[in-house]
């Protein structure tokens, strides 16, 4: 150092800086004055002074790594909130999260280079590489196998005017990747700091400025960005510290963390846009079923016979009045056909004619005026309805009417109606008409056993919260919602109640509600008055929804209370939807199904007939029975089905009985048979014996 300046050194006194075990510096006094060397009392005072710099670097240490922490604590916490802020996109996510920290990343420019995600080429793109026409790929890869393709690449620039760029499908002379330390990191996953990039060998930086601004390149730091899946989805390069220096080991955990957050943060956009291409599914399946559901023209027309009677082609011209007394004219009679009866049976009657009587059954409870039902619509819901119903041998059309009728005649006849109001009343009529719709004739087990579609989706109740979800898809459809003209807070009233009706069928609920129920009956005869009653259960609205969740339970088990010649076909016909399911079970599940669906047990029938009323009905129609006296005729129903079952059943023991008498018998006899043989050969053999002695 004298030599190049001219300087002469006589003497000097040396000292490290240290914190800890770790020298930090060395400060150098030289040249004593007014001494020829430095005392040991200099060293002394040298020393104690070191000591506060010592201190004074560890103060400022510690500050550095504050700001550090701190710095990492509003990028975790900025970028965090920005990345759920944006779930559509990852790169509108990458751009909202980069550009709120970018005053934290304490550097001059940064850039992001997102990866093209593509494995295999299309079919199409491998054409002219198999005839010869280009060249394979032979450039770097990721380390799962892609192709490395920067798709976009966002350059922030944050001196001077701020300004972003993004180019979509940038060239390979673009600034920030044509030093190739971008590939490089995408090709091997590693972190690379360039301390002086411009003078590096193996990457090409720019030596001067990379564009009009003037900007030199000084030093760089580059980061993969990793997905939950360990893949590489892109790049992030920041270049020049601000205050001048190289990027630290601190400057990396930061950026790292980042990084890192924001891989990870893929798979929100990821899981949205999975569940957007199911709600889109879902969408397209719905239009589908809405297609092939919804009634047509002519199915309407051959109910509300506009053409016919009024001679108008097109039913937008006429008249809503018009069109009203002409369905009411076509409707049948309800009296004639006994829709106010609980004994009504839907044999003689077609499957058109009972849209008809469901029709009927809403002119009945008065909501077709008062809430504004356009005629059209209902009947094309109700049609639409009857065509959602599957052709099963039991949960088909019919049974979804009976319920319906049922329902009818509880509000009615059995004078229930008193606790609702006209619009908890459409909606319940409503919701029994579609309870069942959509059935696919075998039970909630079987769908778990079988893992079925609907079983992945629903966790419990499985298919009546597909019936339910199916009948809330009809009313989205404005042609379809009998419920256009109630007000918003109407129509939540009425999804709700769909919800509890339909829900409530399921029989595995049944024993959470009776004993509910059957604390409201309790308390209702002990009322002196029907006002009383009236009042006790329309004040709260958890008791109405108790009583109204009995009545569908009452309504789905219906047929087992209907005169003995119609109980007894239904009971077959429920029999054999079970027995179809039994023998889906032993062929496609390869189990062995339970007695009530093994064809192989049907001789059983009467005593599982008789079971099933003794376990599961009779406290159903006999509570209804004690709470509403009107409801009788359905106990009645159900112990003379009762009688009649528990005398096949009995017919049947009996039969069984001689049988195994007979066998007991036969055995018995075999028995003696075999001994008498036994003893014969006994004596065949003693006079062998006697005859060779």
């Amino acid at each position: 150092m004298d030599k190049q300046t001219g300087y002469v050194t006589r003497n000097l006194l040396a000292n490290p800086i240290v914190m800890g075990k770790e020298v930090l510096a060395v400060v150098m006094a030289v040249n004593k004055v007014n001494a020829p060397a430095f005392s040991t009392q200099d060293e002394e005072v040298f020393s104690k002074y070191l000591t506060f710099v010592s201190i004074i670097l560890k103060l400022h240490h510690t500050n550095y790594l504050y700001s550090v922490e701190s710095r990492r604590s509003q990028i975790l916490m900025w970028s965090a909130n920005k990345v759920f802020e944006e779930l559509t996109d990852i790169e509108r996510q990458f751009h909202k999260a980069l550009y709120t920290v970018r005053t934290y990343l304490n550097c001059e420019r940064y850039s992001i280079g997102l990866l093209d995600m593509t494995k295999e080429k299309e079919f199409y793109d491998e054409w002219p590489i198999k005839l010869g026409e280009i060249e394979p790929y032979k450039g770097p890869k990721t380390p799962d196998g892609r192709e490395i393709i920067f798709y976009k690449v966002i350059d922030y620039i944050l001196h001077g005017k701020e300004e972003i760029k993004v180019i979509p499908t940038p060239p390979a002379d673009h600034w920030t990747l044509v030093s190739g330390l971008p590939t490089y990191v995408a090709e091997n996953g590693f972190i690379c700091n360039m301390l002086n990039a411009s003078a590096d060998e193996y990457f090409t930086f720019q030596k001067g400025p990379v564009d009009e601004t003037g900007w030199v390149i000084k030093n760089v730091l580059s980061l993969p960005i990793v997905n939950k899946k360990e893949d590489i989805v892109g790049v992030a390069t920041f270049y020049n510290r601000k205050d001048g220096k190289p990027f630290d080991e601190y400057d990396e955990h930061i950026t790292e963390t980042l990084t890192q957050f924001l891989g990870w943060s893929l798979l929100n956009t990821d899981t949205y846009e999975k569940m957007n291409k199911l709600e889109n599914r879902k969408d397209i399946a719905q239009e589908m079923l809405m297609n092939q559901t919804k009634a047509t023209p002519d199915e309407i027309e051959s109910i509300l016979k506009f053409k016919e009677k009024l001679n108008i082609d097109v039913i937008e011209d006429c008249e809503e009045k018009q069109l009203v007394t002409i369905l009411k004219e076509d409707l049948p009679d309800p009296k004639v056909v006994d829709l106010y009866e609980f004994r009504f049976s839907d044999f003689l009657i077609t499957e058109h004619e009972l849209i008809k009587c469901g029709l009927r059954l809403f002119f009945e409870i008065n909501v077709v005026e008062k809430f504004k039902v356009p005629v059209e619509v209902l009947t094309r819901w109700m049609y639409t309805v009857r065509k959602g119903y599957r052709s099963i041998t039991y949960h088909n059309w019919r049974h979804g009417f009976n319920v319906g009728q049922t329902m009818f005649t509880l509000l009615m006849t059995g004078r229930l109606k008193k606790y609702y109001t006209d619009l908890e009343a459409f909606a319940m009529l409503a919701a029994a008409f579609c309870h069942d719709i959509d059935h696919r004739g075998t039970n909630n087990l079987y769908q778990m056993k079988s893992t079925s579609p609907l079983a992945r989706l629903h966790g419990s109740s499985i298919l009546e919260r597909h019936h339910l979800e199916y009948s809330k898809t009809l009313l989205q459809d404005e042609s379809l919602n009998i419920f256009q003209n109630l007000n918003k807070r109407q129509f939540e009233t009425v999804i709700h109640l769909f919800e509890v009706a339909i829900i409530a069928t399921d029989l595995a609920l049944y024993f959470k509600k009776r004993t509910m129920f059957q604390k409201i009956v309790d308390a209702c005869e002990k009322m002196e008055t029907e006002e009383e009653a009236i009042k006790y259960v329309t004040i709260d609205p958890t008791k109405k929804e108790i009583i109204m969740a009995m009545m569908m339970t009452a309504c789905d088990l219906s047929a087992i209370t209907k005169p003995w010649e119609v109980q007894s076909q239904v009971a077959l016909l429920v029999a054999s939807e079970f027995w179809e399911q039994g023998d889906l079970e032993r062929t496609v599940l390869q189990q062995q199904p339970i007695p009530m669906m093994d064809r192989n047990k049907k001789d059983e029938l009467p005593k599982l007939q008789v079971g099933f009323i003794d376990f599961v009905c009779t406290f159903v129609y006999k509570e209804f029975s004690r709470f509403h006296k009107e409801v009788t005729p359905m106990l009645n129903g159900l112990q003379n089905n009762r009688i009649e079952w528990k005398s096949l059943a009995d017919e049947y023991d009996a039969k069984m009985k001689v049988i195994e008498e007979e066998v007991k018998k036969q055995e018995e006899g075999n028995t003696i048979e075999k001994a008498t043989e036994d003893s014969g050969d006994g004596d065949d053999k003693k006079s062998k014996t006697c005859l060779m002695l």
